[in-house]
């Protein structure tokens, strides 16, 4: 069958169900795929009952209820059907919307997935979040209100990361989002923090591209923004979204020439950024990268139900919680970061580790790394390790790398599944970034045998060129 098959399909069985049980992954891809379905089923009237998880897996196979209604996983269960049949969770009562690597029951038992990787080319880059948009869309084609969440869930999930924008059908998701008034798309500079933070502060912690001079380097950017006038005095704090449009221009096209000028390609200096203007200026809830950042944060800090919450619409209590986690998520992963760079790495071959035990939750640890790894050597992958605190007798191993990188012909998603399989335990994730949990006692040869892994990646990515 194809997509729009496979689509219908879907739509079908959630509309026909008497009541449905919506089990979710906890990071922004998980929480507005989950929030997509509810709200488009919930204005079907059909009751919903969410159960989020950190990962589908053993340990939590057991959340999953044991009832008639039918089972709708989205952002997972593609890679954990044989957990499915395991569980003796019969076809009959499960829908898959998913994007990750898809991986038949061992038994044969076939379960129904509508999985992005399946349909070609134009649906590689779209994450859950697009997938379940097009089945709230066959649903009812009035939700297109849920696109703009489709988009936020592509972009929190690194879906623009290569190409500076969204591709194929997640760009198209976008298209029908801003054809119906709930985003506008604008070309700018590839930084963070466009609505919330002042300018200068947003260059100088870019790191994708590093800009010669000014990553890492406030006062810098405060003198570059004086220097052409953006900046009326160094106190200024205006952010990228109040420039006009000829200050934008100027700014970056001085940006392109410092680059220029010191050797370095613009290739990833400019993207598309997905603005919301229905939302409140200077809020994080203003622009994608942003919105999908307080997402994260609730779902790291075992909150998901918050994001959720705020994905329907709540402007108050619930989105000053996750305004509150937001803060305290950024000061824990600055934290890390900066454990992480003072005590250093152990370099394994082709990839960086580091082993952080039970000092920071495991639910952060990914992004620690991703961060780390920008002030580290881009051309290893890393890979952290650490304890599991609802687990005792599991690590958490999480590894980042860069788009030059994969290039070369790395892929973290099957190196961290092929060698945490191989100790008894299990992974999942993207080539970019990825996660696993192993038992401990394993971890000295678990990280030998994923760097051989890797280096057998590069050894035949480099045979290929």
């Amino acid at each position: 069958m194809g997509v729009v098959e496979d689509v219908s399909r879907a739509a079908d069985r959630l509309s026909e169900a008497d009541a449905v049980s919506l089990i979710s992954h906890i990071d922004a891809d998980g929480i507005t795929s989950y929030s997509i379905i509810s709200q488009a089923l919930t204005r079907e009237g059909i009751p919903v009952k969410p159960v989020f998880v950190r990962q589908l897996e053993p340990m939590t196979v057991p959340h999953i209820p044991k009832d008639d209604s039918l089972k709708v996983f989205t952002d997972l269960g593609s890679g954990q059907q044989g957990l499915l049949e395991e569980a003796g969770i019969s076809p009959e009562q499960v829908v898959i919307l998913d994007h990750h690597v898809s991986q038949p029951a061992p038994n044969g038992t076939e379960y129904f997935e509508v999985n992005s990787q399946l349909y070609g080319e134009e649906y590689h880059k779209c994450s859950a979040a697009g997938i379940t948009y097009l089945v709230a869309r066959r649903i009812n084609p009035e939700n297109t209100d849920l696109s703009k969440l489709s988009v936020v869930g592509n972009v929190g999930d690194m879906m623009a990361r290569e190409t500076g924008k969204l591709t194929g059908i997640a760009h198209w998701i976008a298209e029908d989002a801003e054809a119906h008034g709930h985003l506008k798309m604008v070309q700018g500079l590839n930084c963070y923090g466009l609505s919330t933070r002042a300018l200068h502060l947003s260059l100088s912690n870019c790191d994708d591209p590093v800009i010669p001079g000014i990553s890492g380097k406030p006062a810098k950017a405060i003198e570059l923004l004086c220097r052409t006038g953006i900046y009326d005095s160094p106190s200024d704090s205006r952010t990228f979204e109040e420039l006009s449009e000829s200050e934008a221009r100027k700014l970056a096209s001085t940006v392109a020439e410092q680059m220029i000028a010191n050797g370095e390609t613009v290739e990833r200096l400019f993207a598309e950024q997905y603005f919301f203007f229905d939302e409140a200026e200077k809020t994080p809830l203003r622009n994608a990268s942003e919105y999908a950042t307080m997402l994260n944060a609730c779902g790291r800090w075992a909150k998901p139900a918050i994001g959720a919450a705020v994905c329907a619409g709540d402007r108050g209590t619930h989105y000053r919680e996750a305004e509150h986690m937001l803060r305290h998520h950024r000061s824990m992963i600055r934290e890390l970061c900066e454990y992480i760079l003072e005590t250093g790495v152990d370099i394994k071959g082709p990839i960086q580790t580091i082993n952080i035990g039970d000092r920071y939750p495991d639910t952060i640890v990914g992004i620690g790394a991703g961060m780390a790894l920008s002030k580290l050597n881009t051309n290893k992958p890393i890979l952290v390790l650490c304890e599991v605190a609802d687990e005792p007798d599991f690590l958490k191993a999480s590894m980042r790398t860069y788009e030059k990188v994969l290039r070369r012909g790395v892929d973290l998603q099957d190196a961290l599944c092929t060698a945490a399989a191989e100790f008894g335990g299990s992974g999942g994730g993207h080539n970019i970034a990825a996660g696993a949990y192993i038992p401990k006692g394993c971890e000295d040869d678990f990280i030998r045998r994923v760097s051989e892994l890797i280096q057998a990646q590069l050894d035949t990515g480099s045979a290929d060129c």
